[in-house]
C-alpha cells in the first residue's frame, strides 16, 4: 500500500488509529480537561499565524538541520514523551525509541511510562530524553536520575506544570484508571481490537514500571492511594536548585507559560525552556502555547534555547513555532497515531509527512531555513489567545 496516495495527511492516521486502539486507551490519548478549551485555543491561536509568501526567489532547498543544546539534529522535531505510551499501542515506547535512534531525534522517556530507563537503554543510541515527574523523596530522585543517567539518557526534563492531578472528565468516562486494569468494561473494549490485543497479550498489559520498582514505600500508603501519589509532589525554586546541582546532562524546565518564569529558570541554569500548556491536558483555562511564546522569545533573549508543544498538527504548525521563537518542537500524541495506524512503518509515515510538509511550505515562500521565517510572517502576526 502507497501510504501517501490513502493517507497524505497526520488525520488520516489518526483517523485509522481511533478504529485499532480500544476506547478507553483512545480516550486517555485524546482527551484534554475540562471543557477542552485548551484544545480549540492551541488551534485556534496556531491559525491565526500566517505568512507572507515571497516571490521570484528562485529555487529553494529547504535545510531542516537544526543545533540544539550542542547537539545537532537533522529533523527540527522530536517525540515527546507521553505517559503510559504502551497502553495505547504495544511496545511504544521501545518501538518509538529505536525509531528516533536511526533517525537521529529525540526521545522521550517519562517517569510514567510502562516502560523502565534500564528497559529502553538498548534501543535510544545517543537520542534519550527522561522526563522527570518529580518525586517527593530525595531519596528517589536521586535513584532515578542515576537509573536515567545510566541507561544513556543525556537530557532531563523537569514537569513543572502538573503540581497536582488534573481532573480528566472525558478520560473518567471513558473507564480510565489507575493503574490500568481489566474491568469488565475495558475487557469489551479490548475484544472489539484484536490486533491491539494480540500484541498486548505478547508483551503484556502496560504498567508503571518505574514507579513499581519502588513498591517497598507501599507499606506506607493509604490503602486508597497508588504509589504515584506518594512519589509525585510539587516543586519549587529549591527543588529546580537541587536538581541543577544534582544533574550534570543537559536540564529543560517543562510547561512554562509565563515570562518571568522563564527568565528565572534560565537564571537558575536551566539549559533550555519549554513552552507548554500540556496539551491542554492540566488546566482547562490556560491560554494557547503559541501565544505566549513570542513574550518568553522577547524576555529570554535570541540566543536561549527554547523547546515547543501543544496544538502541532503539521509542518506548517512546526514552521509558525519556529517563526514565533522555537528552536525546536516536539510531538506526542502524532507518533502514537501513526504506531497505531501501521505499526513501524506509520511511525515512518509520520516523519515523511511532517518533512514533506515543511519542505513543500518553505519552498511556497521561498524561505531556505526555519531560523528565517520570522522575516516571513505577516506583519503583525496575530497571537491573540482570546476565543
Amino acid at each position: 500500500m502507497n501510504l501517501d496516495n490513502r493517507f497524505p495527511a497526520l488525520s488520516d492516521l489518526k483517523a485509522r488509529a481511533k478504529r485499532r486502539i480500544p476506547h478507553f486507551a483512545w480516550e486517555y490519548l485524546d482527551s484534554g480537561t475540562g471543557d477542552e478549551s485548551p484544545h480549540r485555543r492551541n488551534r485556534q491561536a496556531l491559525d491565526r499565524v500566517l505568512f507572507t509568501p515571497k516571490v521570484l526567489r528562485g529555487e529553494v532547498k529547504p535545510d531542516l538541520s537544526v543545533r540544539l543544546m550542542g547537539r545537532d539534529y537533522p529533523l527540527p522535531f522530536g517525540i515527546s514523551p507521553v505517559g503510559m505510551s504502551g497502553l495505547f499501542w504495544p511496545d511504544a515506547e521501545r518501538r518509538l525509541a529505536r525509531f528516533a535512534a536511526k533517525t537521529g531525534i529525540p526521545y522521550g522517556l517519562s517517569t510514567v511510562a510502562s516502560q523502565d530507563p534500564e528497559a529502553l537503554a538498548p534501543h535510544i543510541g545517543d537520542q534519550g530524553w527522561f522526563q522527570l515527574y518529580p518525586p517527593r523523596s530525595p531519596e528517589i530522585r536521586t535513584n532515578t536520575l542515576n537509573r536515567a543517567r545510566d541507561a544513556g539518557f543525556h537530557t532531563l526534563i523537569l514537569t513543572v506544570d502538573a503540581p497536582v492531578a488534573s481532573r480528566r472528565e472525558r478520560q473518567t468516562r471513558g473507564g480510565v484508571t489507575h493503574p490500568p486494569r481489566l474491568t469488565p468494561r475495558v475487557l469489551s473494549h479490548v475484544m472489539m481490537r484484536p490486533a491491539w490485543a494480540l500484541g498486548t497479550l505478547r508483551v503484556g498489559m502496560p504498567r508503571l514500571r518505574l514507579i513499581e520498582s519502588y513498591n517497598d514505600l507501599r507499606g506506607s500508603l493509604p490503602s486508597t492511594e497508588h504509589i504515584g501519589h506518594m512519589i509525585r509532589t510539587a516543586p519549587d525554586w529549591q527543588y529546580l536548585k537541587e536538581l541543577r546541582e544534582e544533574w550534570k546532562g543537559s536540564l529543560v524546565v517543562k510547561g512554562v507559560l509565563d515570562t518571568e518564569d522563564a527568565v528565572r529558570i534560565r537564571d537558575e541554569g536551566a539549559d533550555a525552556v519549554w513552552v507548554s500548556n500540556h496539551a491542554g491536558r492540566q488546566f482547562a483555562g490556560q491560554p494557547a502555547s503559541i501565544s505566549v511564546l513570542p513574550a518568553i522569545r522577547a524576555a529570554v533573549g535570541p540566543d536561549y534555547p527554547i523547546i515547543f508543544d501543544s496544538g502541532i498538527e503539521g509542518g506548517l504548525d512546526i514552521m509558525r513555532a519556529y517563526a514565533l521563537g522555537a528552536d525546536f518542537v516536539m510531538l506526542a500524541r502524532a507518533w502514537h497515531h501513526g504506531l497505531a495506524a501501521f505499526g513501524d512503518r506509520g511511525v515512518e509515515h509520520v516523519a515523511h509527512i511532517l518533512k514533506a510538509d515543511l519542505i513543500a511550505n518553505l519552498g511556497q515562500l521561498g524561505v531556505g531555513r526555519l531560523t528565517d521565517l520570522a522575516d516571513s510572517l505577516t506583519t503583525p502576526p496575530d497571537t491573540n489567545p482570546g476565543q
